[in-house]
Parts: structure tokens; sequence; C-alpha cells
């Protein structure tokens, strides 16, 4: 057999092109991403159920928490970003009709799940202390801190799988499947949350150790629901691994479109884990309000992130169909979308922040720091939301490194550089609006990268429907 023979042999060749490639692109667009929204504001809930309830142990503890955030938002990078490559890759497979090397895509994406997850179990285990003594000489943050990061991590097989075995489902069109996935997961965080903290019903009180653990819980029975979805319900790849063995070909494939989005989400850890060390330096309450910034963002952007999990293999499938017209009106039905949830996004922050803050059990001195801070941050949101999209299809496009200097120069080459001589020249009240000035920057590059990406990748598709 051939080389191409054997790239275009199926374990199971659909009878009929995948919808991604029929389907009217305003209701694809709505049908793959609604699911995939649904589930993205359940996590979002989750995330700021959570903090709520760590807030109600006290301030020290939801700093702490606070601090471990880099470390988590690290951990969903590689998971996601290497799912991104996954998803670019296989909906690129499926369009060009190579079904076996979907298929053994998506069996190498699972190998590299497991491989990250003992990478961070390790470094987890033997680390996090070091990692929290280096913010802080607060020996109760620091307790609190361990507990909580030494679970996430040396817990955190189910986050890797559960995001993997998502985007096999996305990248196939099934979002519906993946909204199960990920909103079972969120809702078992958000019950166990109260459970495990507190102590209640007979169980025992464990405090910030609670949270971690509810949140370890729910990924492994989101990622155990996943390997039974993909099992029975994908039916356009093969994820059984029986004889299964790496391919270096397919691994640099996916990481030719990953990398670049694994050191772009890395790169919002780090900026995150500096801001820290900026807003420590004041006090701890403005670490405090940095963590519940970033919980109530989730609510704004995770829907957007949603959406663009919809949008990447719609825009990869038909590349590699050589559809331009369906590509050209997904994009824009998305980038509308985006932007006006955005401008919702800036009427809630600019009007009820104190409201926001109030589910936090916040302090007067957090709400003094905090509500300013909001209203600052939020100017941002608009332009992030044209970004937002414009990066993502970069990525499904096969240009991620255009995404990845987007990151590098909002994060670390303004945000971080602005907020340290506001800090000093101006005070903390200064720091936020290194958010908005580097989201102009954002915008900026997004409009020339978007021109140069279109003329190299999307104009030379001639392809009529």
């Amino acid at each position: 057999m051939s080389e191409k023979d054997a790239v275009l042999q199926t374990d199971d060749i659909p009878a009929e092109e995948n919808k991604m490639g029929t389907m009217p692109t305003n209701k694809l667009l709505i049908t793959m991403s609604l699911p995939m929204v649904i589930s993205m504001l359940v996590q979002a809930l989750y995330n700021i159920v959570d903090s709520i309830f760590v807030a109600k142990i006290s301030e020290n503890a939801l700093t702490a928490v606070s601090m471990a955030f880099p470390i988590q938002s690290l951990m969903i990078a590689f998971g996601a970003g290497t799912g991104v490559g996954i998803n670019s890759f296989l909906s690129k497979s499926l369009g060009e009709k190579k079904f076996k090397q979907a298929s053994d895509s998506a069996k190498n994406g699972i190998f590299l799940a497991f491989c990250t997850w003992v990478v961070f179990a390790i470094l987890g285990f033997f680390f996090s202390g070091l990692f929290f003594k280096a913010m802080t000489d607060d020996k109760e943050i620091i307790a609190y801190g361990v507990s909580y990061l030494r679970i996430v991590t040396v817990v955190s097989l189910g986050v890797f799988m559960q995001i993997t075995f998502e985007r096999l489902l996305q990248s196939t069109g099934k979002t519906i499947y993946s909204m199960f996935m990920q909103g079972t997961g969120a809702i078992i965080n958000i019950i166990l949350d109260p459970i495990l903290i507190f102590g209640l019903f007979s169980f025992p009180k464990m405090g910030v150790a609670g949270a971690a653990t509810a949140t370890v819980i729910g990924q492994i029975v989101a990622m155990t629901l996943g390997i039974v979805l993909n099992t029975l319900k994908n039916k356009e790849i093969n994820v059984n691994l029986i004889g299964f063995k790496p391919s270096l070909r397919i691994i640099k494939k996916i990481y030719a479109v990953g990398f670049p989005s694994i050191i772009m989400q890395s790169i919002t850890s780090v900026m995150t884990y500096l801001l820290n060390k900026i807003c420590i330096s004041f006090t701890p309450t403005a670490v405090s309000v940095v963590g519940i910034y970033f919980k109530l963002q989730s609510f704004i952007y995770m829907p957007i992130f949603g959406l663009t999990n919809g949008l990447v293999p719609i825009v990869a499938y038909n590349y590699g169909a050589r559809h331009k017209s369906r590509i050209i009106s997904v994009l824009k039905l998305a980038i509308i979308i985006s932007v006006s949830y955005m401008v919702l996004g800036v009427v809630i922050f600019q009007t009820a922040p104190q409201l926001l803050f109030s589910f936090f059990s916040a302090s007067e001195e957090m709400l003094r720091i905090g509500i300013p801070a909001l209203r600052i941050i939020s100017l941002s949101f608009i332009p992030a939301g044209f970004c937002i999209i414009i990066i993502s299809a970069f990525q499904a496009l096969g240009h991620g490194v255009y995404s990845l200097i987007i990151s590098i120069a909002r994060q670390l080459g303004v945000l971080i550089p602005v907020a340290v001589i506001t800090s000093k020249l101006f005070g903390l009240s200064a720091v936020w609006t290194a958010f908005p000035i580097a989201e102009t920057v954002s915008l900026l590059l997004c409009i020339v990268f978007s021109k140069r990406v279109y003329q190299q990748s999307v104009a030379v598709l001639d392809k009529t429907e």
C-alpha cells in the first residue's frame, strides 16, 4: 500500500460530507458554538461560585487561591493549546477527506495529554511550596496555597483529558456532546464545593483543600464522560488506542499550530504572576481584587471562547475544502457576535461593580481598590472582542505564530511594562490602565496581520461553492 493510500484509508468513512462544509454558515456557527457558549457560561459560573465559597473562609484563603491561578492557567494553556493544534489538524484532515489521518491525530492528542499530566503532577508535588514562598512570607497564605495547588496539579489527569476529548468532539462538529461534558463537570464542582469546603452532610470540613478536591472530581467525571461519548458517538474518528504508537510526524503537525497557542496562553499565566507581584507590593487585598477580576472576567470572555471553539473547526475544515466564501462569511458573523457581547460586558462592569464585589464578602478596602479597577479594565473588552476572533482565525488557518506575536506584545511587551511604570509613578490605582492600553496595541496588530493572512491563505482559495 502506498503512503497516499495509507493516509486516505479510513476506520469509518462518512457517506456524506461533514456539515461544516454544507450547512449555511450562519446556522452552522450558531449550531456549533451555542452548546460551547452554554458550557463555558456554566464553567464561568463555577469559577465565580468557587471563589465565593473560598472567600467565606477568609480573605487570606481567597488571596492564596488567586495566587494559584497562574499555575492553573498554565495547565489549561498546555491542555487547550495542544487542543487547538489537534482541532485544527483534525478538522483540516476531515476537510481533505483524510479520515485515517484524522483518527491518528486524535490518538496522538490523547497521548500528549497523558504526558502533560505526568509533568505537571511531578512539578506540583515538589515545587508548590517554593512557588508560594517566592510570592509572600505570610505563613497562612502559603499553607492555604500549597494545600490547594498540590491537589489541582497532582490529580490533574482529568483536566488534560477532559480538554482533549472536548476538542475531539468539537473537531467533528459534535459540540452538543462537548457541552454535556463540560457542563456536567462544572455542575459537580458547584455541588461539591460547599459540601467539601464546609463539611456538610457528614463530610469532613476540608477548607481550601475541599475546593481543590471538588475541582478535580468534576474534571475526572467530565473526562470519563468524554471517553464514553467519543467512543459511542464520534463515529468520524477512531480513538481506540490498542496497538497505538506515537507518530512524530503527526505530533509535529499538532504542535505547529498548538505550540504557539500554548506559548500564547502561557504568557497569560506569566502576566498574571507578574501582576500579582506588582499588586502584593501594595497590599494582599489587591491580589484578591485581581483574582476576583479574573473570575468575573471569565463570565465575559469564556462565552467568546466558546464561540471560537465552534469557529476554529469551521474555518479549518473549509480551509482544507477550499471554501473561501464560507470562511469569510462565518468570520464576519463571529466578529459581530463577539463585539456585541463585549459591549454588554462593559455596561455591566461600568454600572454594577459594587454589586459584583458584594458576592465575594468584599471589605471596604477591597471595594475601594476594586470598583475603579473593574471600571478601568472593562474599557479593554470591546477591542478584545475583535481580537479574540481574529487570533482564533489565525490558528485555524495555520498562522499561529501571528497569534503568538500579538499575545507577547500585548501582555509582556505592553501590559506589564505599563503596569510597572504606572505603579511607580502614580500608585496602585493607575496599574489598571495597562489593560486598555495593551488591548489597543493588540487591536492594531490584529488589523495589520489579518490583511497579511488574508492575502497568503484566503485570497488564493478559488473554489466556488
